[in-house]
């Protein structure tokens, strides 16, 4: 037997072991760094699965000690210095079929769902994670296999049921910084009535989440009862998803695939919609930009991507509607969870300074989304959006909802450092790189610092000169602040021409 030790290493959805190597079970058993191991502790049910490390330090675990990273030993919810005994974990059966899909065939829905069980109960490292998803990318996922997916990590989760026939839910694909529309469409569409309980995600590599950006008004860690009685208040909410644990499997397979860089179309449209399907939704609006430095890069692909969603909504019974929109630069002026909070507060009490680009695809998307409602005739929805944003309607039901949900009294570091980036040339603004200004922000300490990030001062048609601020980047920190400035002054993320681009403000398909 060993001694439960909490090792306060956080090892982000992966359980971790950690045991000495002088430990005699170690020498005696032949226990090896990166294999999995079961853990058992008297009472406990079943064992919780690890990934073993071996470390030489007695300042991290003794010889008679086995160290747990902070997921695995919530999972035990037991105290320290317990009895726990460790075997070797059997392969997962499921590994056979993830063999199958690298050799390039189609598995079926047991298959899928035996693999999500398996992800779920940490029977996969993130290497076999990884080859699963390579596999899945690589090899392509047909639309059954797309279908099956998504069932399976539905299937693997909680799911809400709000009883009521309409429940509608909005999502962009992302890549665009700044895109805050749901934290505007959702005051919107619960003051006009219809239920709209959105749980959001944090950011993993982006400079902000929507969770991050509403987390800077209010607590967005709510339970499944809180959450009830918020839209059961108020018709709406925003909060974050990973308390509910919708499709738990999604958020372990995107901390693998994000580090990767990938972004398959088959796992995209799963992860999607799964979430969705879990979080009770009827009626969903999908928001697909296009542009040079987006996700998706032309509308052929975009349209493609419309109707994989359509096809996988329709098995489900899910009306989904989608909408292509311009991706060509970031909306709204500020990037990072405090500036992109002020867009929006700006928006909802109609100041003139309001960012135009965010209001106006906000209203766009609240428009389509009012046109599920069966009392409102196509058409329409953008001018009873915008009645109801003008109204202040939008802006006190958004205030009652923060109330509801907590209002956020957490203390941030504060942004004392600021660097503007001014332009080297005159002429006019023809591009935005949206990957290169989300990787400033970030590096700025976005959104782990709320207030860090950019304030975009010019934009897409801009005339300008030479030594005008094109941006400014606000840090918490010199470390952050530097590496941010470094990057920036290697990286134009600004495209200047003589001439102003052509562009279509009303591009929205």
């Amino acid at each position: 037997m060993l001694k439960l030790k909490s090792v306060a290493i956080d090892t982000f959805k992966e359980n971790v072991a950690y045991l000495h190597r002088d430990c005699p079970l170690y020498r005696t058993e032949g226990f090896q760094a990166l294999m999995k191991i079961e853990i058992y502790i008297k009472g406990n049910g079943g064992p919780v699965l690890a990934v073993l490390n071996i470390v030489d330090d007695c300042a991290i675990v003794d010889i008679n000690e086995l160290g747990l990273s902070t997921q695995a030993f919530r999972q035990l919810d037991k105290k320290q210095g317990v009895n726990v005994r460790i075997a070797p974990a059997k392969p997962p059966i499921s590994l056979k079929a993830v063999h199958r899909k690298i050799a390039g065939q189609t598995l079926n829905k047991n298959e899928f769902h035996i693999i999500c069980q398996d992800i779920l109960e940490n029977r996969y490292s993130k290497m076999e994670i990884a080859a699963f998803l390579v596999a899945c990318s690589h090899n392509g996922l047909e639309r059954e296999e797309v279908f099956f997916l998504t069932k399976a990590m539905v299937d693997t989760g909680k799911t809400l049921n709000w009883g009521e026939a309409i429940v509608v839910d909005k999502h962009c694909i992302g890549g665009i910084p700044g895109n805050r529309t749901t934290m505007i469409v959702m005051p919107i569409i619960a003051a006009h009535g219809m239920l709209m309980p959105k749980t959001s995600s944090r950011a993993i590599t982006s400079p902000a989440g929507t969770a991050d950006t509403m987390e800077v008004l209010a607590n967005v860690e709510l339970s499944i009862e809180q959450m009830q009685k918020v839209v059961q208040q108020h018709r709406g909410m925003l909060t974050w998803g990973g308390t509910a644990r919708l499709a738990p499997v999604d958020d372990i397979l995107i901390s693998v695939e994000r580090p990767l860089s990938m972004d398959s179309t088959g796992q995209l449209v799963a992860s999607i919609l799964s979430k969705k399907i879990a979080a009770g939704s009827t009626h969903l609006l999908i928001d697909i930009p296009v542009g040079a430095s987006a996700k998706i890069h032309h509308n052929q692909e975009a349209l493609a991507l419309r109707k994989l969603f359509e096809y996988i909504g329709d098995l489900f019974g899910l009306h989904i509607d989608v909408v292509i929109s311009d991706g060509s630069q970031p909306i709204g002026n500020g990037i990072g969870p405090a500036l992109e909070a002020r867009d929006v507060q700006q928006v909802l009490s109609n100041k003139k300074n309001a960012p135009s680009d965010l209001r106006e695809k906000s209203l766009r998307l609240a428009g389509r989304i009012l046109e599920f409602d069966p009392d409102v005739r196509g058409g329409q929805g953008y001018i009873i959006a915008r009645d109801i944003l003008e109204s202040g309607r939008a802006f006190e039901k958004m205030k009652a909802i923060i109330t509801e949900q907590g209002v956020q009294n957490k203390k941030q570091s504060t942004a004392a450092l600021a660097y503007s980036v001014i332009a080297q040339k005159s002429g006019y603004i023809y591009a935005i790189d949206n990957l290169k200004i989300a990787r400033i922000a970030s590096l700025a300490g976005a959104p782990i610092d709320k207030n860090a990030g950019i304030d975009l001062i010019k934009k897409v048609g801009d005339k300008i000169k030479k030594g005008d601020t094109l941006f400014t980047i606000y840090a918490c920190f010199k470390s952050d602040f530097e590496f941010s400035i470094q990057f920036s002054d290697e990286n134009n993320a600004y495209d200047l021409g003589e001439n102003p681009p052509l562009t279509d403000d009303n591009y929205f398909i």
